[in-house]
């Protein structure tokens, strides 16, 4: 799904009105509708409804809400947050039409009889701010929040929920909690990015008249990964292991070598035609008994049981007869591992995924991002990724991952909460699957198998890590389901990947 920014959509709004000749009032009034008609399907019979509107054009659709409900007798009070004389134009058509149904603006104020009569209201529209809030509530705007958020009613949003940041997703101090948020014409960066999409409640994008061409044709570079828009092709009846790539794993270490193996089993149960496992000699036995699709093969070790530096010649060599090398889940930290990973970085010409240990082993040798030929996907969590440099102090993680991925040209994974994919190009994915169950160990290794083993079957690489990512939570959701949250572990999330292939496989 293309998402648009504040910018970009005040743009489209003004092209629709100034250009098309389409009249703002009417766009108002449509969006006004969309808001109303969402009231009435969750509203219970004999309900009541209060809206807070502000001053801007994200009060007007409130006001218009308000007019259409009054007009359907539908018991509503409008909260007034503002000056009215910095009304908009189109605003100020919208409170006339308030004033023929009978309704009136009336000033917010702290007092009792506002608050027990939105503490007895079955539906809260929250109209005070649209996606133009670019800073932190104050004053009457974040008593009406706090209002709003401690109501029992329903909250429907106009827009985006009061307080979130629209482009970036950030909380402006506080924010509305809303449970359905009705958007207008695309949605936005602000409904998917953590914390702000936490606040969005159920999304519901609507039509107010802008053309679907103008719509169409809005350049973005942000997107937002959502159901159906992952597929993953059928396979042709005479393929074999040949044609699904060859996927090389060097990772574990004594003490770690549950990373290597649910890295490698997530691999092959997402498709991979062969996959090879290179872990220290010190644990090559155990490896050998806990796989049994899987190649392991021993290389190297220091007396601590961790890869020894010259395991990288081996690593190099067979890593040039393979399509994809995942390197650093569970290979722990020593000078041997930061030499043996940088050589790799230099010396490999097939697309590397960099993930846990092997981020670590580069975070104070970034330039080797700038040295190398081969393709490069760094998997961080936050944790990581403040090691390797990125800045998170703005509250704007989309932009940050996008800044880093230009400038160290690489692929970026930023794992967590709506886990963002950044591209090269300054393009980025946002995902919609995954949640708090998969908040365990092993995880992370069981995503980076499986963005190389997709890689490995000659998915591009844009496609390869979005499907990967998507996937791995929608698997995760799938295993919540039907184990709960608590219970869930990263190999019941392999063993659910197959049904998560299925419902996203061409028929």
């Amino acid at each position: 799904m293309k998402l648009t920014n504040s910018a970009q959509m005040r743009e489209m709004d003004s092209y629709a009105i100034e250009e098309l000749k389409i009249p703002g009032e009417e766009l108002m009034s449509n969006a006004a509708e969309n808001l109303a008609q969402t009231v009435i399907e969750i509203l219970k019979p004999g309900g009541n409804v209060a809206i807070f509107a502000g001053s801007g054009n994200n009060g007007g659709d409130g006001i218009g809400a308000a007019a259409y409900l009054l007009n359907k007798d539908i018991p509503v009070r409008l909260f007034f947050i503002g000056d009215e004389e910095q009304m908009t134009k189109d605003s100020v058509a919208m409170l006339q039409q308030l004033n023929f149904a009978a309704g009136s603006l009336e000033p917010f104020s702290s007092s009792i009889d506002v608050f027990e009569y939105v503490d007895s209201c079955d539906v809260i529209v929250d109209a005070i701010f649209g996606i133009g809030l670019n800073s932190e509530l104050q004053g009457e705007a974040l008593s009406a929040v706090k209002c709003i958020n401690n109501s029992p009613a329903r909250v429907i949003s106009a827009d985006i929920a009061s307080g979130v940041h629209a482009d970036t997703g950030a909380i402006l101090g506080d924010a509305v909690w809303a449970d359905i948020t009705v958007t207008f014409s695309m949605a936005k960066p602000g409904h998917f990015v953590e914390p702000g999409c936490i606040r969005c409640g159920e999304l519901r994008i609507c039509d107010i008249g802008i053309p679907d061409d103008v719509i169409e044709g809005a350049i973005s570079p942000v997107f937002a990964m959502t159901h159906g828009e992952v597929r993953l092709p059928r396979r042709r009846p005479d393929a074999h292991k040949g044609d699904f790539g060859r996927c090389l794993i060097v990772s574990g270490s004594v003490g770690y070598t549950g990373a290597p193996a649910l890295a490698a089993r997530a691999a092959s149960k997402i498709g991979a035609g062969l996959v090879y496992l290179g872990v220290p000699e010190t644990i090559y036995g155990t490896m050998a008994v806990k796989l049994n699709e899987e190649m392991p093969f021993p290389l190297p070790a220091d007396k601590d049981g961790r890869l020894a530096a010259n395991a990288a010649g081996e690593l190099i060599r067979r890593a040039g007869e393979c399509d994809v090398l995942l390197l650093g889940p569970g290979l722990g930290q020593s000078p041997d591992i930061t030499e043996l990973v940088l050589s790799t970085l230099r010396l490999t010409s097939c697309p590397i995924v960099l993930d846990a240990d092997g981020i670590n082993a580069i975070s104070k040798n970034l330039e080797i991002l700038e040295q190398t030929a081969a393709p490069v996907i760094l998997t961080p969590h936050v944790g990581e990724y403040l090691r390797l440099g990125g800045d998170l102090t703005s509250g704007d993680r989309l932009r940050s991952a996008r800044e880093f991925a230009h400038r160290h040209n690489c692929t970026l994974v930023l794992k967590g909460h709506r886990t963002i994919t950044a591209l090269p190009d300054g393009t980025a994915y946002i995902n919609t699957t995954g949640g708090p169950s998969m908040a365990k160990g092993g995880s992370g290794d069981v995503l980076a198998g499986m963005i190389a083993a997709l890689i490995a079957q000659r998915f591009t690489l844009k496609d390869a890590v979005t499907t990967a990512v998507y996937l791995h939570g929608l698997a995760g959701d799938m295993c919540a389901l039907e184990l709960g949250e608590y219970s869930v572990t990263a190999t019941d999330i392999i063993n659910m990947l197959p049904k998560a292939v299925i419902c996203n496989t061409d028929v």
